[in-house]
Parts: C-alpha cells; structure tokens; sequence
C-alpha cells in the first residue's frame, strides 16, 4: 500500500509538473485533458508494475487498470472528438456559430467618415516606425524587442499599439523587473510616433508577458491563478483611455464537440503587478475593443458561407455556396465600434463580390451588407495600375463609407516601405480611383471622378450648402496627375481658398481677377467643396 501511495504522489507530481510546463485545458471539451490524464495513467502503471515478478505476474492489478483506463482514453480519442465534431454530422452546428446574421443598408448604416479619419498605416508600416523609434534610445534594443502590434481606438483616435519585450531567455533572467513601456504609432499620421515609458510620472512595467518565462509568462501567469479549466487565445496589449496598458486575453470553450471555439468572456492582466480580472462580454469595460478573435470570426463566417446548403452540397454541388475575401480588415464605425470586415464572394469569383459583412469585434452582431462589387484583390492591383510607371505596391484595403460610396483605402508603397501616394477605389467599380500623395489630395480627385460619372455625393459630415456672391482677389492653377486645379479667393470668403475644375464650370478656365463669381459650397471638415460656380462679369 506504501509503495502505491509513494508511486501516485510521484505522478501526480509529474502531472502537474507537465500541467505547468505544456498548460493544457483541463475541461472536457478539450482533447488536452484526456491526453494529460492518458499519460498519468500511464505512468502511474508502469511505476506500479512488479519488476522481480516472473513474466506472468508482471502486470500487477494496479498496473492493468491504469494500462486498461488508458487504452480506454484512447478508443475515446479516436472516435469521440470526431462524431462529435466532424462537419459531415455537424454541418447545421458549425453554420449557426456565427449566430443570426442580419442584412443592412450600407448607405443608411455606415456613415461618411471625415478624410481626417482615414486610416493609411498598415501594419507593417507602423511595425517599421516602431523599431526605428526603439533604435532613437541608446542600448534598449540589444536587451528588448518590440511585440506585435494591433489597432485600437484610444480615447477617439486610432493607433497601432505594440509592447516593449524581452529579445530572449538572458535578457529576461537580467532584467525580471520586466521591459518598459510600449510604442503607439498613429493609424492616420505616419509622423505621429510615441515611445510611452511612463504614465503622471510612474514608469510603465511589462513584468508579465508571452516573452517572459516560468511565473511570469503570461499565459501560465493565468494558467496557475484559477485559468486552467477555460480556453486562452489572442493575447493583446490595450491601453485604456487614460494610456494604461492591460493585457488583454479571450476566454472561449467549444461549441461542437471539441470544435467551434465561440468567445465567451475576456479576461485583463495588469502587465506590472499581474492583477487578473475577468469579465464575461456583456461586462467588459468600453475601451476594450477585441474580445472576439480574428481567426474566430474569419473560420466562423466561413462555415456560414460553406454549409450555407449542408455539408453534401458544399462539397459537391457548391450552389449557394459563399466565402469570405482573403484578408480580414479591423475597421472603426462612427458609433465608436470595432468591427472585423470581410468582403464576401460566390465559390468561383474571381474578382467580384456580392457584399461585405461587418462583425463586431465585442458582441459579434454580423451585418450582411449585399453590395456587389470588387473584391479587395481586385482593387489593389486597379491602384497599382495606376501609378505603374512608379513602381509602388498596394498595401491590404480598408473599407470606408466616403462620399456615401463604399470605398477602398488604399496606400501606395515603395520599395523601402514609405507611404508615397493615397488611393481611393470604388468597390462598387474598380476603375474609379483618385489618387494623390495626400489624404486630401486623393479625396479631391476622388469627388472628381466619382462626379464625371454621375454619382451622387453624400459629403456626410458637411454643414451644408451655401451661396455666395463675391470679386475674385487671386487666382492661380495647378496640375496634379493630369487635372488642371484652378485655386482663387473671394472677398466675401476672406479666410479660404477655393479650388475647383472645369468639370464643375468651364467658365473657372476664363475668369481672371476683378470678375465677380456666384458660387456654391459645402464645408466638409476644414475644406470648401465647390459644388456649383458661375462667372456673372463674362455674362
């Protein structure tokens, strides 16, 4: 009996020793919970076999038992996790994850969005900003590293926000106060760079990290306070309102069988003292903006799109069958939501859709938003092709409601990564782009096209039309990718200066300075849109 007490407090020892080490789920939705007690089972057997016995009675009682629960465990395996969530069995299970799926009107659900507010740093960009802000202080970036970066609304403005972290296992064994601070690149202004170190004079500590080790490692930090029962995934830094950083970590289980991993709750870690909080989604502070995984959602709409008609036909008759476009893009509303955009196609498209859905990245609502279209691929290469002389590439599009037409973003690229140009592409039609090497710039070109083809534009956040009569005092013109822009001021519109084309009027093409103007416009954030202008001195 001695020897059986002593033989399974050495395995439970071992047990919990791999428990530390691997950090498997212990819930039984999760495969990893018969495995680890598979080879407790097995080791605690072997230790209980009696070695001096002749061949016969070599397998003690104990031993058979163990050896016997665990050939059990792995029947189980073989066959349970698949029934239970094969696709074939399940199809039905796996198309609802996604939950009900509403249809919306683009126009009257996304409103315009202020050129201001139009994000231009991708990712890779605002990764390449961010090392070079690490390289300004002298020596931190032989002892640390920067982590990855993710989007996020911080009090109203986008930034990519990315942790400093240990470079490797010596830098962490020197240094276990932690790393300090993290990097905010701003999503709109590449010149906005910030290297946070401290918050009212406190510096800022990432004692607990995925770079760390042992007790400080995040995922184990959770692991051993009370997180071992539940699924941990999308482990994100975000700072609150207030510039405070928190990890923030998914909480999810699995909806069929040992399948379907669905968010269920969000948990937040101090990344200095390594205090835990857990909230489920409906009570998860406002400033958290991930609580749904990328990866959750892009498999998740997928299966609605797949087994929209069964497992049979979406792999044989294919009919009704949808998919998401390649890319999943985190965009903003006006609402001050987070969603994850998806453009949605037919099985076969090339380079059409038939609509793009939003989901949103806390409560994931899914909006169904039947908008035929280009895909982003296609988009792409329609900026590209426009600037083929320069040689520039197109970063991944973000979606934007602009002038009340679905539209593209898009930044040109050179070949060392610089942001050089600004692209504005049509979903609707691909082949109307405004391009320019300004945010504005592009906008203008933008109204242009979009009018020379006959669109209604929603200026949105505009204060109206307006109609004034004045003298012109200057006037002057420019050239910008093949459009004459005709620049002059008013008297009676002291503080601007306007510009227009001919396309507006022909008459801007003769007027000259004295004449006097009748003209029309909307103020669209800080510039004068000029809708209508007509030369009364040529009259």
């Amino acid at each position: 009996m001695k020897k059986k007490i002593l033989t399974f407090i050495f395995s439970f020892i071992a047990f919990l020793i791999f428990a530390y080490i691997q950090l498997p789920v212990l819930k039984l939705d999760f495969t990893s919970l018969y495995i680890t007690l598979i080879m407790f089972l097995l080791l605690f057997g072997f230790l209980n076999l009696d070695f001096k016995s002749p061949i016969a009675e070599y397998f003690t009682k104990i031993s058979k038992i163990s050896f016997g629960l665990s050939g059990l465990l792995v029947l189980y395996l073989l066959f349970v996790p698949f029934i239970s969530s094969t696709p074939f069995f399940h199809a039905g299970s796996y198309k609802s994850l996604l939950g009900e799926i509403i249809e919306s009107e683009f126009s009257s659900d996304v409103n315009p969005v202020s050129v201001e507010d139009i994000r231009l740093v991708d990712k890779e960009n605002a990764n390449n900003l961010g090392v070079k802000k690490l390289g300004e202080v002298p020596g931190l970036g032989s002892i640390a590293s920067l982590g990855d970066f993710h989007i996020q609304n911080i009090d109203g403005e986008l930034f990519w926000v990315a942790p400093i972290v240990h470079r490797d296992f010596i830098k962490w064994m020197t240094n276990l106060k932690g790393s300090t601070g993290y990097i905010m690149v701003s999503a709109t202004n590449p010149q906005d760079v910030r290297f946070i170190k401290d918050i009212d004079g406190k510096p800022i500590n990432i004692t607990y990290q995925p770079n760390a080790y042992l007790h400080q490692d995040l995922a184990r930090h959770l692991y051993t306070h009370g997180f071992a029962n539940i699924g941990l995934t999308d482990f994100t830094l975000e700072v609150n309102d207030e510039g405070y950083p928190y990890w923030i970590v998914t909480l999810y289980e699995h909806k069929v069988g040992y399948a379907g991993a669905d968010a269920i709750g969000v948990a937040t870690v101090n990344p200095a003292t390594g205090e835990i909080n857990r909230y489920s989604i409906e009570d998860a502070p406002s400033w958290i903006d991930r609580i749904q995984p990328e990866y959750f959602i892009e498999n998740q709409i997928s299966y609605w799109g797949t087994y929209v008609n069964g497992y049979l036909n979406a792999k044989i008759a294919e009919e009704g069958v949808l998919k998401p476009t390649p890319g999943t893009s985190l965009v903003y509303g006006d609402d001050g939501n987070s969603y994850w955009y998806t453009g949605i196609t037919s099985a076969g498209a090339d380079d059409s859709t038939i609509g793009f859905m939003l989901v949103n990245t806390r409560t994931k609502e899914a909006k169904l938003y039947k908008q035929p279209g280009a895909t982003e691929t296609a988009a792409m290469r329609s900026a590209e092709g426009k600037v083929q002389e320069k040689g520039y590439f197109a970063t991944i599009p973000v979606m934007y409601n602009v002038l009340g037409s679905p539209t593209y973003v898009i930044s040109l690229k050179d070949k060392a990564g610089l942001i050089k140009m600004v692209a504005l592409v049509s979903v609707e039609d691909y082949s109307l782009v405004g391009l320019g090497e300004t945010k504005q710039e592009a906008l203008k070109n933008y109204k242009e096209v979009l009018k020379a083809k006959g669109n209604t534009l929603n200026l949105g956040s505009s204060s109206g039309s307006t109609e004034v009569t004045g003298k012109i005092t200057r006037i002057g013109q420019d050239v910008q990718g093949g459009t004459t822009y005709y620049y002059f001021t008013v008297d009676t519109l002291e503080n601007y200066i306007l510009n227009t084309t001919s396309a507006i009027s022909e008459e801007i093409t003769l007027t000259a300075v004295g004449d006097t103007v009748n003209l029309s416009y909307e103020l669209y954030g800080d510039t004068l849109d000029v809708t209508a202008f007509d030369n009364l001195t040529l009259k």
